[in-house]
């Protein structure tokens, strides 16, 4: 046979890499197996899959790009000599004075410089970032295997610069949207996106380089213990990087704006001043120029790698065993389980893992409030309530991306031996969610003492606050936990590759969320957010105890079943498309109008029935909450009977309003009270009992007891109503789930729904 060609074999090694990288993702669009390849009593894994997986990519990269929009106009607004932006005093107007004047004229070189380091500074992290990540220590070196293939070491090396260069996703998803948004401003417009695409690709492969040759070096020169501990030391380092780039989008006169200003112009000569200069539509040579400095950078790279393995790629020493650790007998007094201790040994010996779950969020947290402005003393701290909780809770929601949602990856492919234990995995995992939490705790607990010391007053709010931020790192323990289920392939061969971002991307959307709750200012949108995320937590974990028997599966999943999940999910999409569609019909300004507030229940709700339905029927689910369960007439009065209490506490609710001389917010009746009776007693007891009692309650009482399940599934549905009425939608609640319960169908809780709605309506006619 034949040996291929240099560049064949280089194209057969990068094409290798991205098919196994595809594989490893867990594959976008998973085929189905043939006939009898798989259980008939489960469906297969990665069942819709790619839906989260594309949409979180479209709201990273649109994200990227708004982000480096923003630093853009600043720069100009900030760094130009002559421009109208300061005459502005909202912030989108300068941005749309930017916009103007940046159409009108090509970029001044006082932008040019701050994009030169903006751009250096991602180039810097896209070469850091891979660095410092768990290959430069894994005790396997793929370039071990590689050198056995005959083909020669120089076509080897470039193979792997060229791969690392194309699978370099962090650096993709920086600088291509960096580049596309300075050519768009440069005046090319629509054509920018292949001159952007080649300039991250320019960009991309010097990187890949000078990672190729720390890397090699590195692991020719350093044991294992030490490579774990500089790559830990690499990790914290691109981390301010990061930050630092993105204090940029902020206006007024930062640290990392004032070294734009003062950054030296022979930087616009380097291979990301060139890049600016080519976007910004300069001359073609310009482009030649930076394509021959990149091809420099390659060759003289690929000669130093030559020299540096010219006595082969093992190196003496590289597998000899780590050092022992004293902490054993002392981590043996410690309080817990012993799972839990066993966590904390391993904790101590591994430092990388160490310094990236307990240090990094500190750095993280840091660099963003210093470099952005946002905390520029100690005494802030003490006078913003709200700021010192949000930095709390950052800080201990960090700890927990980078710890409890690793919780399934840290264990890798010894995962199969806890299945040995004389205890379910599920109680393992949730004993390692407890311990995490504790040590999540340990950050706002320290941040508050701070606070408090710096002269934080005390009150009511501030222990409102802490008791808010408290409740958080159990619920989000919880919630990475259960997120680390799915966001972790243990029989990935690769460490680095068993953790799919997609899920870490949606902790911390979450995360944001909880901490809206900590900004606003009504006691009802913090008690909503509070329970959503409480409910969502016991939600999630349901669903991943589902999957914890089929982790070591490689293609069975679990039974479709209806759980608690799918009916958060269906209320989200319920009022979301209650909200389109009243938008849609209401045009009108004043109260909002009954018909279209009816009209739009009823469109939203049937849309959301209809998909749950066709859902559960395609993937023969089990649970599914059906009409009638029984006879007629015990269904009836079993819901009658269960409005009664309802009934009751919702009078004496109205009349103490009353007495109170508190106003009730009005709609506009106009005399159509069918509409009313339509809305009230038809449309919302018939879908709000679907979702509330036929998939949330219904699929917690799988996992919880009687009345834990029907208090969560109340409260989720009273903190979605007004808060006036939260006390008694809350009783309604528990009464439509004591209906459900008596009845085992959806028509019992749907009288009683009615009956309540009916009777509150009369009153108030």
């Amino acid at each position: 046979m034949t040996p291929p060609s240099g560049a064949h074999a280089v194209w057969l090694l990068v094409r290798l890499r991205l098919l196994r990288l595809w594989n490893l993702s867990g594959s976008v669009y998973a085929r189905k197996p043939k006939p009898g390849r798989s259980r008939a009593a489960t469906g297969r894994k990665g069942r819709g899959r790619w839906i989260l997986p594309i949409v979180m990519a479209l709201l990273m990269t649109a994200a990227f790009t708004s982000m480096s929009r923003s630093i853009l106009l600043n720069l100009h607004c900030e760094l130009a000599p002559v421009t109208a932006c300061g005459a502005q005093t909202a912030a989108y107007d300068a941005q749309d004075v930017a916009v103007n004047e940046l159409i009108q004229e090509r970029f001044s070189p006082e932008l040019m410089r701050g994009l030169t380091m903006h751009v250096a500074l991602l180039w810097l992290a896209s070469l850091l970032v891979p660095l410092g990540s768990r290959e430069l220590a894994h005790t396997d070196w793929d370039l071990e295997w590689l050198v056995t293939l005959p083909v020669p070491r120089a076509t080897l090396l470039w193979a792997r610069v060229l791969e690392r260069t194309v699978t370099n996703a962090t650096g993709m998803l920086m600088l291509w949207p960096t580049c596309l948004v300075i050519g768009w401003y440069g005046g090319l417009r629509w054509w920018a996106i292949a001159p952007a695409t080649l300039a991250t690709l320019a960009l991309l492969a010097a990187s890949s380089m000078l990672r190729t040759l720390a890397d090699t070096g590195l692991r020719l020169s350093l044991p294992p213990s030490q490579l774990r501990n500089l790559q830990a030391a690499v990790s914290v380092a691109a981390m301010p990087l990061i930050y630092l780039t993105i204090s940029l989008s902020v206006p007024g006169q930062g640290i990392a704006l004032g070294w734009a200003e003062a950054f030296p112009a022979w930087t616009l000569w380097t291979p990301p001043g060139l890049v600016i200069q080519c976007l910004d539509g300069g001359a073609p040579w310009l482009a030649l120029l930076l394509a021959a400095q990149v091809v420099l950078i390659l060759y003289a790279g690929i000669a130093l790698l030559q020299r540096q393995l010219a006595d082969g790629v093992v190196a003496t020493g590289t597998r000899e065993a780590g050092r022992r650790t004293g902490v054993a007998g002392t981590l043996r007094i410690l309080p817990g389980t012993p799972l839990q201790r066993r966590e904390l040994r391993l904790l101590a010996r591994d430092r990388n893992f160490l310094v990236q779950s307990l240090l990094i969020p500190v750095i993280v947290i840091a660099s963003q409030m210093f470099f952005t402005g946002a905390l520029r003393d100690m005494a802030q701290l003490g006078s913003d309530p709200k700021l010192l909780a949000s930095v709390a809770f950052g800080l201990g929601s960090y700890v927990l991306v980078l710890s409890a949602l690793q919780t399934v990856n840290t264990e890798g492919q010894a995962l199969w031996m806890l299945y040995t234990f004389p205890h379910t995995l599920a109680r393992m995992l949730r004993e390692k969610a407890a311990l995490w939490a504790a040590l999540a705790l340990a950050y706002p607990a320290v941040v508050f003492a701070v606070g408090i010391a710096s002269g934080a007053s005390v009150d009511s709010r501030l222990l409102a606050l802490m008791a808010q931020v408290a409740i958080g790192m159990p619920v989000f323990a919880l919630i990475a936990v259960a997120l680390g289920v799915w966001a972790c392939d243990p029989l990935a061969p690769e460490p680095h590759a068993r953790v799919r971002p997609t899920f870490v991307y949606l902790y911390m959307m979450l995360a944001s969320l909880y901490g809206y709750g900590l900004y606003t200012d009504a006691w009802a949108r913090r008690l909503a957010v509070v329970v959503l995320m409480a409910a969502l937590a016991v939600a999630l974990w349901q669903k991943a105890r589902d999957e914890l028997p089929f982790l070591l599966d490689p293609t069975a999943a679990p039974p479709s079943r209806v759980s608690a999940a799918d009916g958060m999910l269906a209320a989200v999409a319920f009022f979301a498309l209650q909200a389109v569609a009243f938008f849609a019909l209401h045009d009108a300004a004043g109260p909002p109008a009954l018909p279209d507030m009816a009209l739009a229940f009823a469109i939203a709700g049937a849309v959301v029935y209809a998909l749950v339905r066709l859902v559960y029927w395609r993937t023969g689910a089990n649970g599914v909450p059906v009409l009638l369960h029984g006879g007629m007439a015990g269904t009836l009065g079993w819901g009658a009977a269960c409005a009664l209490p309802a009934i009751a506490i919702g009078l004496v609710w109205m009349a103490g309003l009353r007495h109170a001389g508190v106003a009730i917010p009005a709609v506009a009746i106009d005399g159509r009270v069918a509409w009313l009776v339509a809305l009230a007693s038809v449309a919302a007891p018939l879908f709000e009992e679907f979702i509330f009692r036929g998939l949330i309650f219904n699929g917690l009482r799988r996992s919880l007891r009687l009345l834990p399940a029907l208090g969560a599934s109340a409260a989720v549905f009273a903190v979605i109503h007004p808060p006036l009425s939260m006390l008694p939608v809350f009783v309604l609640g528990v009464c439509a789930g004591c209906a459900y319960e008596r009845g085992k169908g959806l028509l019992a809780p749907i009288v009683t729904h009615a009956l309540y709605n009916g009777a509150m309506i009369a009153v108030q006619l």
